[in-house]
This record gives C-alpha cells, sequence and structure tokens, in this order.
C-alpha cells in the first residue's frame, strides 16, 4: 500500500521551529522521509535556557536518516526573511513544503499596546509570511508541486481581547491563504492554514508558573480538560504536507481540543 503520508524525497523548510510546535512539525517530516531545514534565533533559545535547541534539532532529525539543518536569523530583522529563506534554498536545493510557522504573541490590554509592540506584531504575523509565501510558491508552481502551511490560532474566530492585535493579524493571514490557494489552484500547489488552541509550550511557560492558575485556565477553555501538545499539531502537518492532502487547499484546520466549539 502507498503511504500517502510520506514526504520522501520532498524539501521542508520550517521557520521558528527549534522548540515548540514548529520543532514538532519539522521532526515528523524528518520522520516521514523529508530533508528539513529549520530557521532559529540563538538568543531566543538561550533566553529559554536551551542554547543547543538548534544542534538537537539537526541530531534528532538526521537520525531517522535524512538532511537536516539550523538555519540562525531573528527574521524581525530588516531583510532577514529573505536572506534566511535563500539560505533554505542553498542548503536543501529546493524547498517543496515551506512552513510558516514563526510568529510572536504580545499579551496586553488593547489600550497599552504600543506603537513599537503593534509594528513588531505586524511585521512578524503578517509582512514575515506574507514574503516567505512570494518567494517560496513561484518555484513551487513551476514544479507543479509544493505544499504551504501557515500557523494561524484559535485565536483568529474566538477572540481573546489581551491578544486583539495577534488575533487581528491570524485573522488577516488567513484571508491571505484562501486568496492565494484561488491562486495557485491549478499548479499543483496548496495553502492551507492550522489553528491550534492552548498548546502547552515556552511561549505560556509564565501561565504555569502557578499550576491551580494554569488548571483553571484548562478547565475553563478546554472541553478535553487538558492542554494540548506541539505533537498534536503533528497529525494535521502532515496531512496538509503530503499527498494525502492533495485535494486540500485553502482550509482551516482547527487543532484545539474542541475549543473552538460552543459548549457549556
Amino acid at each position: 500500500m502507498v503511504d500517502r503520508f510520506s514526504v520522501a524525497g520532498r524539501t521542508a523548510f520550517v521557520t521558528g521551529a527549534s522548540r515548540g510546535i514548529g520543532r514538532a512539525m519539522a521532526i515528523a517530516l524528518a520522520q516521514h522521509g523529508a530533508d528539513v531545514a529549520i530557521n532559529h534565533t540563538s538568543s531566543f533559545d538561550a533566553e529559554i535556557g536551551v542554547p543547543d535547541a538548534a544542534q538537537q534539532f539537526v541530531d534528532e532529525a538526521q537520525s531517522h536518516g535524512v538532511k537536516a539543518y539550523a538555519i540562525e536569523g531573528d527574521l524581525s530583522a530588516d531583510g532577514a526573511v529573505l536572506d534566511v529563506f535563500d539560505r533554505a534554498v542553498d542548503a536543501l536545493g529546493r524547498v517543496d513544503i515551506l512552513v510558516s510557522n514563526a510568529n510572536i504573541q504580545i499579551v496586553s490590554p488593547f489600550e497599552d499596546v504600543t506603537a513599537e509592540q503593534i509594528d513588531l506584531q505586524c511585521k512578524m504575523n503578517y509582512r514575515v509570511p506574507i514574503q516567505l509565501l512570494q518567494r517560496a510558491m513561484p518555484p513551487m508552481a513551476e514544479r507543479g508541486w509544493g505544499r504551504v502551511l501557515t500557523l494561524g490560532s484559535i485565536n483568529q474566530a474566538n477572540p481573546t481581547i489581551e491578544l486583539a492585535v495577534y488575533a487581528g493579524l491570524k485573522s488577516a493571514q488567513y484571508n491571505l491563504v484562501m486568496n492565494l490557494s484561488r491562486k495557485y489552484v491549478k499548479t499543483g500547489v496548496t495553502i492551507n492554514n492550522v489553528s491550534p488552541g492552548l498548546i502547552e509550550t515556552d511561549r505560556n511557560r509564565f501561565r504555569r508558573e502557578n499550576p491551580a492558575d494554569w488548571q483553571a485556565m484548562i478547565d475553563r477553555i478546554s472541553p478535553m480538560g487538558r492542554a494540548g501538545q506541539p505533537e498534536d499539531l503533528v497529525g494535521a502537518a502532515l496531512l496538509l504536507c503530503s499527498d494525502a492532502g492533495s485535494f486540500i487547499t485553502g482550509a482551516n484546520l482547527n487543532v484545539t481540543g474542541g475549543a473552538d466549539i460552543p459548549y457549556n
């Protein structure tokens, strides 16, 4: 039987992937046969306490018999996103699968969000994905095969007021995905969006400092009674990045443990 979830012989580039959701997706792609390059920022990894996170990824990915690379670069710096993508192409030879995962989330009351914070979120959560798609999708179309996956959020449809700017930009990104899905629909290139709910990552580590408060948050927003793990996104990523998802484009796939469904 043909394994339609296999990505053997493909190449993948995943941004912001030395830790968390991006790492889980990148490792899954390596496990299923793709050569993988990730982007990371060493200073962010060190700040979290895992300065060797990128090398740990490379070692684990290579253990699955594929090529793996870690490309340093803060995508918020001017010109960095295109430079990093071009370095990924140099390493891999081409990019068949793009996972635009890197993003920033600033928790703040709406009235307190500064102009600098607005600009940074607009850059990382909208401009950077646009530039990646501009660079990646035309060559995919020329080759007649490509998979693009953007990372959305439950907040794009279920807003949280302390994340108003972030949620608005995630909604804009999904609108972009829908538009590009129509543009590329006859080329063999698909583009989709996956929207996580509450996933336990370094990003929400501050919320877990008080276990009682963390559990109260879970009880309030997760019908399953637990937070997701980065690995809970892997199935969706493999579907949308492989031949198994060849008839899916312009879609948003919620991976939320039911948190996007109204319930009591």
